[in-house]
């Protein structure tokens, strides 16, 4: 009895003494949460020395460079570069300044490695468009200096990685070679720089790299020709396809002279018909073909003969070379086995031995392997282990060690291409037996853990597990709608396919789904987020759903896929592959008894697909017949079209669903003088709070409300380009607001010496617009309000 008085009583004083978190005055109000993410990594460099913090940089296709935490994963800093300024490759210099090399080989910059600081930018010229190569040579220094080498726009510079000056540049280009590799000899200070002249000339320069003096030019002729990418085997010698891609053609450039030897991929008992290609990589002695569906991994000899290791049909993904010891080097090759991944790592250019081999579970929502890192570090025996790096198909990142996942990010999110909410679960009256023993259970276990961080016996778990439960417990946090409905969930689309469903009160993943590529398609493309079912009438009963509708391949007559998903579990319901496509698609302000939406599909002849396919949509479609209207946008041709429906389709196409369109009204823009850069209308669910505005003589205007409203921007030709492309005469913007039933044009105005981009929204009776302005040399915006004069009132 004492024991259970004292335990009621150390709760009840754990519950009077809960430690407080506050905000200082100037951070009310500012954000509940704030995530950052990098999107799908592409390039990535280990920074694992004994001094220092763990960390891998990283480069995305989102353009980002980032330093990452490799225990947590965790972003120390990063920067997002412009839309244009591509990474092309990232290493590190001097141990501490991170090299990225972006824009198409023609900037290169380095970043302080602890804090992400820019320590200098240079910009190479050069007279003509090539691959850009980065090389940071190892033990290659000059007056203590190192050099960083730079293949791009047809030279090759060299470049100090201190203050980044151009120490000296070579053209290539004035001698028609493109450059294919940048190679430096065994730690010395010569390398070789390789490429072609044409398709079938191949050159080998060797050259100082301390002061870019040539030693040594080779070339010779291939008679069957170049294609495609090169595989770099070793020092000296590379591997290439003929033009007719049924040869490889081995090239070696030692000893002064060229020579080419030749394997047809059928001695090495392969079928070359279809489509052959050789992957990327950097393996010391081997390299990989892809024929067809199926991968085969192949090894130079040492008598330069090249015989094929291992050949698989599945879904395989190798690392480039890893040296982890003097003179010895390592790769991993990751399959996929059902449901796990095999991970396995071996030595050097032997294939049937393993250094490593590991078997992981991995989420079937995080879709297939694209690329794998490794690295290595010093077990408590001082034998090697190895880390590894992963890239999913859904853009996660995932660090992978001793058979486990260690940590995970999901940086699909750095790239959503849609967003829509849906209302949280009504919270229903009556709690079950099992959910109030839940509850307790929960209670006490709280209390107990508020208790030992009160008594500050706290582990690190324990405290982040006491503030997960404050998280949980928040008002904002809970997974059910609030009396004014601002608890919602943002159901997003991202670039990798995937769809997120994020709490608005802390932003938290609630759930997540791949969209899965079906037997017809497999490369979904320009997918877009739409509301389906949202249910009011049926609430309790009936869950909300989302439409996301694609396209099988990047051409606009490329059949449509249809995928619907209920929000609150994330479960795929159905989907659909159309025969028809989907140009434009139209949510109709109509629903049907279960609350469906009903939805109109163009497709590129101008037909229209109504959804979903019942007798009942039909019905309440014919009913609305005469009152659909809308437009359609062809910027490259300058004309801007209104719509209306006309009869069901005849001829081939028999389908109730299917109707025939005819065009109302259009808008030719000359296109000599004018260039549509901008359509912007308004939400079609948009709410307007007062259709009147109280002028300060207290006159009524009344807003010129029309969902039929849009907004249009077009510029001069000559200003379409890039920001600078036109003096301030020869540029100007031109503003429209045209309705979209009659294809009125009620406003218009011009902007002397403007140019795009321009953004706009439009809401209400107001646009707001952003451009540049050439003559001040600056962003200006614009807002233009319009008000209904036939209602105006004389007092």
């Amino acid at each position: 009895m004492a024991i259970r008085f004292i335990i009621l009583t150390l709760l009840f004083l754990s519950s009077c003494t809960i430690p407080s978190l506050s905000l200082y005055e100037d951070q009310v109000g500012l954000m509940d949460w704030h995530q950052q993410y990098i999107g799908k990594v592409k390039h990535a460099v280990f920074h694992t020395q004994k001094t220092g913090r763990k960390r891998v940089v990283v480069s995305t296709e989102e353009n980002v460079i980032a330093s990452l935490d490799l225990r947590h994963g965790e972003i120390f800093w990063r920067h997002v570069l412009g839309i244009n300024d591509v990474v092309d490759g990232i290493d590190i210099a001097l141990g501490k300044y991170v090299i990225t090399l972006s824009s198409d080989g023609s900037t290169l910059r380095a970043w302080n490695l602890p804090d992400g600081q820019m320590v200098w930018e240079s910009f190479l010229r050069g007279s003509k468009h090539s691959k850009p190569l980065l090389l940071v040579p190892t033990n290659l220094k000059v007056d203590k200096d190192s050099l960083i080498l730079v293949s791009s726009k047809g030279c090759l510079h060299a470049v100090s990685s201190i203050d980044g000056e151009i120490l000296w540049t070579r053209d290539f280009a004035a001698e028609s070679v493109e450059v294919q590799q940048v190679i430096q000899l065994d730690e010395s200070d010569q390398i070789y720089v390789v490429g072609y002249a044409g398709s079938s000339q191949f050159h080998a320069y060797q050259i100082n790299a301390m002061n870019g003096e040539l030693l040594n030019h080779e070339t010779a002729a291939f008679s069957g020709g170049f294609v495609g990418d090169v595989a770099l085997v070793s020092s000296d010698t590379l591997v290439t396809l003929d033009t007719t891609r049924s040869i490889l053609v081995t090239v070696s450039f030692k000893n002064r002279k060229i020579a080419f030897q030749e394997t047809h991929l059928s001695n090495l008992g392969e079928d070359s018909s279809g489509m052959v290609e050789i992957l990327p990589s950097s393996l010391t002695g081997m390299f990989t073909v892809k024929i067809n569906n199926y991968k085969l991994f192949i090894r130079l000899t040492s008598e330069d003969k090249l015989e094929v290791v291992h050949k698989v049909d599945h879904e395989t993904v190798v690392s480039d070379a890893l040296v982890f010891s003097e003179g010895k080097e390592a790769f991993a090759v990751v399959e996929h086995g059902g449901s796990k991944v095999d991970i396995t790592v071996k030595p050097g250019q032997d294939w049937n031995n393993n250094l490593v081999q590991e078997s992981i579970e991995m989420d079937h929502q995080r879709g297939l392997v694209h690329k794998v890192f490794i690295n290595n570090y010093l077990r408590t025996d001082r034998s090697h282990g190895f880390r590894a790096l992963i890239v999913m198909e859904d853009h996660s990142l995932l660090l992978v060690q001793q058979g486990k996942i260690v940590w995970n990010r999901e940086d699909a999110l750095a790239s959503i291409i849609d967003v829509t909410t849906s209302e949280l679960p009504v919270e229903k009256e009556g709690v079950s037996v099992a959910k109030v023993e839940h509850s307790l259970f929960e209670w006490l276990k709280g209390h107990m853990l508020k208790l030992k961080g009160t008594l500050m016996l706290a582990s690190p778990e324990d405290v982040a597990a006491i503030q997960a439960i404050r998280l949980k417990s928040s008002e904002k946090s809970k997974m059910t709608r609030d009396h004014n409905g601002f608890r919602k969930l943002l159901i997003v689309l991202t670039k990798a396919r995937k769809i997120f469903a994020l709490h608005s009160g802390d932003g938290r993943v609630v759930w997540s789904l791949l969209l899965h590529k079906s037997e017809a398609c497999d490369s979904p493309t320009e997918l877009n987020l739409y509301q389906w079912q949202t249910p009011h009438h049926h609430a309790m009963d009936e869950n909300p759903s989302v439409l996301v509708v694609g396209r099988c391949g990047v051409s606009s007559k490329a059949p449509a896929i249809l995928s619907f998903v209920d929000t609150y579990t994330g479960k795929e319901l159905n989907s659909f592959d159309l025969v028809h496509s989907a140009v434009q698609v139209m949510p109709l302000p109509f629903t049907d008894s279960t609350e469906q939406r009903l939805h109109l599909l163009v497709d590129d002849d101008r037909r229209i697909h109504l959804y979903p396919k019942t007798s009942e949509a039909i019905s309440i479609f014919q009913q609305e017949f005469s009152n659909i209207y809308w437009y359609s946008v062809e910027a490259d041709n300058g004309i801007i079209k209104g719509h209306a429906v006309k009869s069901k389709c005849a001829g081939e196409v028999l389908d109730d669903f299917c109707f025939e369109t005819r065009v109302l009204w259009s808008i030719i823009f000359p296109m000599e003088s004018e260039k549509i850069i901008a359509a912007v209308s308004r939400k079609q669910n948009e709410v307007v709070h007062t259709q009147a505005k109280v002028t300060s003589e207290q006159d009524v205007m009344y807003k010129y409300i029309s969902k039929n409203l849009l907004f249009v921007a077009t510029v001069a030709p000559k200003a379409s380009g890039h920001i600078g492309s036109a003096d301030p005469d020869e540029a100007w913007l031109v503003v429209y607001l045209i309705d979209t039933i009659t294809g009125r044009i009620l406003h218009r105005m011009t902007h002397h010496g403007a140019q795009g981009p321009v953004h706009a929204v439009l809401s209400e009776n107001w646009v707001v617009y952003h451009y540049f302005n050439l003559r001040a040399h600056r962003y200006e915006m614009s807002v233009t309000e319009i008000y209904d004069q036939s209602r105006a009132v004389c007092l």
